[in-house]
């Protein structure tokens, strides 16, 4: 398994984690399939957004792979009138990642986080590791603490 930046955070960090190895499909990166292939619940499995808001620049939403993000409520949380999603042809240059492998740990600047308030109805939940293929597990209260996440109602 390869050591990511987002492991080594956690590590620096002293925060527990565990670890899934998963297969992915470069053309199908849907969350519900990697979860099911992996017998992980899709409610505990949380996707890393980048966004862009029209005051903030870029900022991290964090949410269940079986939620969607409500753009005007997020944009309302980030005190932004208005947020899109990065454009994927800009995404690597922003954030170091790429799609399927974006973690909202260690990215190339560290941005506003924000964490769907479904995240507390799990006492751990999986982000992506900072590679495809590579979930990393750790208590929600942990991510909220090592991003400075801010805890919101912005899904559906």
């Amino acid at each position: 398994m390869k050591k990511t930046q987002a492991l080594r955070i956690l590590e620096k960090e002293g925060v527990p984690y565990d670890v899934q190895e998963y297969h992915y499909d470069p053309e199908n990166l849907d969350l519900n399939r990697i979860a099911q292939d992996n017998d992980l619940d899709i409610a505990t499995v949380y996707k890393t957004l980048v966004l862009v808001g029209d005051k903030t620049g870029p900022l991290i939403a964090v949410v269940a792979g079986n939620h969607q993000v409500d753009l005007k409520a997020l944009a309302r949380v980030s005190g932004n009138k208005r947020v899109h999603m990065l454009p994927m042809s800009q995404l690597k240059e922003v954030t170091g990642y790429i799609r399927g492998g974006c973690s909202p740990l260690g990215m190339k600047k560290v941005f506003p986080t924000y964490f769907d308030q479904e995240a507390m109805n799990q006492s751990h939940i999986w982000v992506n590791a900072g590679i495809r293929g590579l979930l990393v597990q750790a208590k929600v209260s942990d991510w909220l603490r090592i991003t400075a996440g801010v805890l919101a109602n912005f899904a559906n």
